[in-house]
């Protein structure tokens, strides 16, 4: 039950600041929940399963393109826009599943890079289609749900909300669900869980599906909510992102994802207000919880003041 509260209660007080926040920082926290609903993808994979990708781009991307891109060419709205994304990249995890399990350790990390950078590859080759380097901005109908505008400020943080409310129980189920006991072991010791009878690559291939479908979910929402498309997001970068913020925040937690992302959101916002090298101050920020927080901001609570958070 106070597992149940704590969770509950960080939706309540996210629900109550959509009516407190300046219109800036309102803004900003409509794209931290999305960017943590991507970490919470990650995190399953990564934080549970143990399976450290570098390739998780690629299924952002996919879901950003397969919801973008029915859009723009299929006229479709928001609602047949988030399950096109949402399916796409679930189908691209799975394929790139059958390729990339059949590894471990750092040649895993390396097929999903290349993986990655192959898609992002074919989104430039294909530019006639997906707008190219430049990407393009969806359409108004493809914001619209039910005669809602989602690009509007405050039906964007509802959505934004509702989405990570989802994300953040569905993950706090799944942790101590069987399914994801299973991939604490296997993240512990793979040999050890297969000796008990379990189907570790089942449980493996499970994981990385689900994971490439919250990604994708998370970021057909950012291109419905903030009404752009682009090849940036199939870069490099936002597949490091996503492992910061899990590291950040503590890999394994429920947690983590939202408050790593959040730290790091603000952490350049502020920066970058004070000085161009904002990123020399980010790094030494990350140096310094690496040294002192080793098992990330969640992690250390759990470790120091509260064993049973999961």
């Amino acid at each position: 039950m106070r597992v149940l509260a704590l969770h509950l209660g960080l939706l309540a007080v996210l629900g109550a600041l959509h009516f407190a926040l300046p219109a800036y920082h309102h803004g900003n926290l409509a794209r931290v929940m999305v960017l943590a609903s991507y970490g919470i993808g990650y995190n399953l994979l990564f934080g549970y399963a143990g399976l450290l990708s570098l390739g998780h781009a690629l299924f952002f991307a996919s879901g950003m393109y397969g919801a973008g891109m029915l859009v723009q060419h299929g006229g479709a709205g928001a609602g047949a826009a988030m399950l096109a994304g949402t399916v796409a990249a679930a189908a691209v995890a799975g394929l790139l599943a059958l390729v990339a399990l059949r590894t471990r350790g750092v040649a895993f990390m390396i097929v999903t890079l290349m993986f990655a950078q192959a898609g992002y590859l074919t989104i430039l080759y294909f530019g006639d289609w997906t707008g190219g380097d430049e990407g393009f901005v969806m359409a108004q109908a493809g914001q619209m749900l039910g005669g809602i505008d989602l690009g509007t400020p405050g039906a964007r943080y509802l959505a934004a909300l509702a989405l990570f409310s989802a994300c953040l129980m569905g993950s706090l189920a799944l942790a101590r669900a069987p399914f994801g006991r299973v991939l604490v072991a296997i993240r512990e010791n793979e040999e050890r869980a297969r000796m008990l009878g379990y189907d570790t690559q089942a449980h493996k291939r499970g994981a990385m599906i689900l994971s490439g479908a919250i990604s994708g979910a998370a970021g057909a929402a950012y291109a419905i909510l903030f009404g752009y498309v682009g090849a940036s997001f199939a870069e490099v970068q936002y597949s490091i992102l996503p492992l910061l913020w899990v590291l950040l925040g503590g890999a394994g937690t429920v947690l983590g994802p939202f408050v790593g992302a959040l730290f790091m959101f603000y952490l350049i916002d502020l920066a970058s207000g004070v000085t161009s090298a904002y990123m020399l101050i980010a790094g030494v920020a990350l140096v310094l919880l690496t040294l002192y927080a080793p098992q990330g901001l969640m992690g250390e609570v759990r470790r120091r003041l509260w064993r049973g958070l999961p």
